[in-house]
């Protein structure tokens, strides 16, 4: 009989605790890759406690409980979260380490998945427990996965092959520049263990991730420019053979362990971000050297080659046609009532896939009205689902994979009334002028080489700081070639030791979104989301030196419904009404009738 309620399934987790001598475990929302989504099969915290969210973690010893989540999922983890089994703990305030550290006592032993945290993270919890005299021990096969008796299995879908033609180079390129970067390095191989890395070297895809096109598998990539991938059998395919070629070794993926404890004497990078601790336990088991760093295909992932960046604007162009469609159907229907946030989602899904040769969503639709809208990393269901009000603000934060790019756009709208009488309030227009303002400043913005997203972020902000306000996340984050949507190492957002990649240098061919925001809670939200291609500027009478400049990637009409003119700069007047004209330009030919109408009306003049 299958354990329907978290009680039951914590208690049972307690009792194989209890079998292996272990007095606490660590719970992540992580799998063998440290990817952002995750497979069914991995998703343990949810199965364990109810807890939806895509970041977050549990603790549990044998007489108590904790879920750990940021700020963003304060009201979520205590909708789904029973708090008489877990009580709710906020980071970066606690962590499962301090907590544990607390709760545990001494002479505990608390197990961890290695194949589920960085060998960063363990050290760290290995020193908190210590120092109270407990013990982190590695365990050897998930406690978890021991009682979960309907656990998926992993996904079995074939992986398939990015053409050079999308691709814009050969994986024998990719691997000989890995090559060298390890003789450079004076290391033996290179360990490639997350899923859009490993994806990216190879040219290869997959969809075996929800929202992220990859397979699950793992390289090793030799100094001598050959590779080994790990794949499960069932996913190999005679044309996968053939692409890779000779120089590429296919293994069954349960052979990536023994692999590594075949490296004795090797010098073998291990990304410390990506690689999990098991990966460095069986280096170390095997006689080989775990050399900490940064996964070689990471930065050259994230420089977008000339065929990449076509395919992003070719991308950008059949999503911004479904966007259009969208925002026209919703300017029709929204203000008769009667459409509410998970109706509208699954409309923009039926405008994406009947355009565009869609594969997925690039993360789940954020679809929001009022309130929700407010909250910038909500997500819609069946219990969380409200209408959209005539005479209100929604916010459509919602992008897709397509085989030549992947896109990320945020728009919001006013929702009139049949009578087109209600106007936003004009705190709202305030707002939203002021986020546009930051916007424009990030898309205009000109800079030195060496220039990182850290040194821009301001710009995204300063329109809002003379009102006295501000948002709480990022202004932009990377984007992958028909992989991650949120892809590093580039970012740009508020220097702080919890933004990883704000000090990242920004390079010609690195796609960012733009997208500021500002929130009053439980009033309305506000953004503004586009991505940007950064590109080489000539300069007339600049300074020695190469400069940097944004070439903008998304096209779909900004509300001027909700735009205060006169907080607008000329400057700022004549960039949104080339936007529009350039977005009239390119989008008008591939409409027609009532939209095309639509969009004529959207982009006149301010």
């Amino acid at each position: 009989m299958l354990m329907q309620t978290h009680e039951a399934r914590l208690a049972a987790l307690r009792e194989e605790l209890k079998k292996r001598g272990l007095d606490g475990f660590v719970i992540p929302i992580s799998d063998e890759h440290m990817s952002e989504y995750v497979g069914d099969y991995a998703q343990r915290l949810a199965w364990l406690t109810g807890f939806g969210g895509s970041a977050g973690s549990a603790a549990v010893t044998l007489d108590t409980a904790a879920i750990f989540v940021d700020g963003r999922y304060t009201v979520q983890v205590r909708d789904q979260v029973d708090e008489r089994l877990f009580a709710y703990q906020s980071v970066p305030a606690t962590s499962p380490a301090k907590w544990l550290a607390e709760n545990a006592g001494e002479g505990a032993k608390v197990g961890f998945d290695p194949w589920l945290h960085s060998r960063g993270w363990a050290k760290a919890a290995g020193k908190a427990l210590a120092d109270v005299g407990a013990e982190l021990v590695p365990v050897s096969g998930n406690p978890i996965d021991a009682v979960w008796q309907d656990r998926p299995e992993p996904s079995a879908a074939v992986a398939t092959i990015q053409e050079e033609a999308l691709a814009g180079r050969g994986h024998a390129d990719k691997r000989g520049e890995v090559a060298q970067w390890l003789k450079d390095k004076k290391l033996d191989a290179a360990v490639i263990s997350a899923l859009d890395s490993v994806a990216w070297l190879l040219n290869i895809r997959g969809k075996d991730v929800t929202h992220t096109p990859v397979a699950l598998s793992y390289v090793i990539a030799h100094e001598d420019g050959t590779a080994e991938l790990f794949i499960a059998e069932e996913k190999v395919t005679p044309e996968l053979r053939q692409h890779l070629g000779n120089a590429v070794t296919i293994r069954d993926r349960m052979d990536f362990e023994p692999a590594l404890k075949s490296l004795s004497g090797k010098r073998v990078a291990v990304d410390p971000d990506y690689g999990v601790a098991a990966i460095s336990l069986a280096l170390e088991e095997g006689g080989a050297t775990p050399v900490s760093e940064r996964d070689p295909t990471i930065l050259a992932k994230a420089v977008k080659n000339g065929v990449e960046a076509q395919g992003h604007r070719e991308a950008q162009a059949l999503d911004g046609v479904a966007v259009c469609k969208y925002l026209h159907w919703l300017s029709v229907e929204a203000p008769k009532g009667g459409i509410d946030e998970l109706t509208a989602a699954a409309k923009l899904l039926e405008f994406r896939r009947h355009y565009g040769d869609l594969r997925d969503t690039s993360f789940d639709t954020i679809s929001a009205a009022s309130g929700h809208a407010a909250l910038p990393h909500y997500k819609v269901d069946e219990d969380s689902n409200i209408p959209i009000p005539p005479g209100s603000i929604y916010l459509c934060d919602s992008g897709g994979q397509y085989p030549c790019g992947t896109t990320d756009i945020t728009r919001t709208v006013w929702i009139g009334t049949p009578d087109g009488q209600a106007q936003p309030t004009a705190e709202m227009k305030d707002r939203f002028t002021r986020v546009l303002k930051g916007h424009i400043a990030i898309a205009q913005a000109i800079f030195p080489e060496g220039t990182c997203g850290g040194q821009l972020d301001t710009l995204a902000r300063h329109a809002l700081w003379q009102a006295g306000t501000d948002f709480a996340h990022g202004t932009g984050h990377g984007v992958g070639s028909f992989l991650s949507v949120h892809e590093g190492p580039q970012r740009i957002g508020k220097v702080n030791g919890a933004q990883a990649g704000t000090l990242e240098p920004l390079k010609a061919g690195m796609i960012l979104s733009n997208e500021p925001g500002y929130y009053k809670a439980g009033e309305f939200g506000i953004r503004i989301e586009n991505l940007v291609l950064t590109e080489e500027r000539h300069i007339d009478g600049a300074d020695e030196g190469t400069w940097f400049g944004f070439e903008n990637l998304t096209w779909v009409p900004i509300d001027r419904t909700l735009i205060e003119p006169a907080l607008l700069s000329e400057n700022e007047r004549s960039w949104l009404n080339r936007y529009h004209a350039d977005t009239r330009a390119l989008l008008a030919p591939r409409l027609e009738g009532e939209v095309l109408d639509w969009l004529m009306e959207q982009t006149e003049p301010l």
